[in-house]
């Protein structure tokens, strides 16, 4: 058993018990003066008594420590009534409910068990023997008692428990949700930044590379400058176009009126620039149109491959290759530069984008080289079947 105090019990409830009292109270004080009993006047002043006394624990009994003594009082109060008349055990019932609540469930089921004998006893004395009545009323109320209560308990316990499992539940709502957004944030902030170093930040680099180039070939060679810097301006162009469309969520305008095939040829006819390698274009299969986050992501792997190899293999050629077998489309973009150790450096950002990309789409990517040796970069997918009409 619990050896703490019961739960408290509803305000509906100890209304009820304090209106139960005060009638039981009137019942006892009338059968006295109807009775002529002797003791009459004793009757009707421990009433009155127990009455104050019941009105001032509801009133004064905030603290468990006040509420016990008052029980106390109440008990011996009650008991000295029950001495002068018979009819106090009518207001045992209350006691009972009175003991369960405020007494911890051991002591409680004490003091019920020993109110039922002084019950019992009271009755006993006053009829000068032991009926049965007198033994089975009290009885019953004890056992009434204990069950109102201790189902009372066993409900309150319940709704306790299911209310801690709803803000249990409620908090970890709340977690997961926040945990979400910050995932969600985490994954927009990872996808822009692989769409401004796919774009803009190789575009950048591009037109470093070409003033570069012209300022090396100024003031001899101005038609060489001149195509240099118009190489440049058409970059800025592309990448003030890319840059729109981030903040519209549009498709890339590489792809917003062409095919993927064309995109690819337009970015191998413009990607080495003058002063870049030589990058040529193939296409193997039937071409077909994908969904449109494939192609955008075939068409930001080769950016970033071709970039990768005119910023740092130092290339002198690239063959991006365009393949469509059956439902699966492969991209391979191979370059004869200085190649790598692709097990001893991790490769930088681009390659980790590129394999994001392949990976948030079930493909696969892989890189071959070799100090030396250039570099193969390959990507497959195998894009579901299409669903909706791509731009192009």
């Amino acid at each position: 058993m619990s050896p703490h105090p019961s739960v408290p019990p509803p305000r509906a409830a100890r209304i009820g018990l304090y209106l139960l009292v005060a009638a039981l109270l009137v019942v006892v004080a009338g059968r006295a003066l109807a009775g002529g009993q002797p003791q009459r006047a004793g009757v009707l002043l421990a009433t009155a008594a127990l009455a104050g006394g019941w009105a001032a624990a509801a009133a004064l009994s905030r603290s468990r420590r006040t509420a016990l003594g008052w029980l106390a009082v109440l008990t011996v109060g009650w008991a000295g009534l029950l001495w002068l008349t018979p009819d106090a055990v009518w207001l045992a019932f209350p006691l009972f409910l009175l003991h369960l609540h405020l007494l911890p469930v051991r002591w409680g089921a004490v003091a019920v068990a020993a109110t039922t004998a002084a019950a019992v006893g009271g009755v006993a004395r006053h009829q000068g023997a032991l009926a049965p009545g007198g033994v089975i009323g009290p009885v019953i109320g004890a056992a009434v008692a204990v069950a109102t209560v201790l189902g009372y308990q066993a409900l309150y316990r319940e709704s306790e428990r299911r209310r801690r499992l709803i803000e249990q539940l409620t908090a970890t709502r709340a977690d997961l949700a926040e945990a979400q957004h910050t995932a969600g944030v985490l994954a927009e902030r990872e996808r822009l930044a692989r769409e401004i170093h796919d774009t803009l930040a190789q575009g950048l680099s591009s037109i470093q590379l070409l003033l570069r180039a012209a300022q090396r070939a100024m003031p001899e060679r101005p038609d060489v400058v001149a195509g240099h810097v118009e190489q440049a301006r058409r970059a800025a162009q592309d990448n003030l176009a890319e840059a729109r469309r981030f903040v519209r969520a549009l498709t890339p305008p590489a792809l917003a009126a062409r095919s993927l095939p064309e995109a690819l040829r337009r970015l191998c006819a413009t990607g080495g620039g003058d002063a870049g390698p030589v990058v040529r274009f193939r296409l193997d299969g039937t071409p077909r149109p994908l969904p449109t986050p494939y192609e955008v992501a075939l068409l930001r792997i080769a950016q970033s491959a071709l970039a990768n190899a005119v910023s740092h293999a130092r290339a002198g050629r690239v063959e991006l290759t365009l393949s469509y077998l059956g439902r699966q489309v492969a991209l391979d973009v191979v370059d004869d530069g200085v190649g790598f150790d692709p097990g001893g450096a991790d490769g930088g950002f681009g390659l980790g984008s590129m394999r994001a990309r392949a990976a948030e789409l079930g493909g696969t990517l892989s890189v071959e080289s070799g100090p030396g040796q250039g570099t193969a970069v390959a990507a497959s997918f195998t894009p579901p079947e299409r669903t909706a009409e791509v731009p192009g």
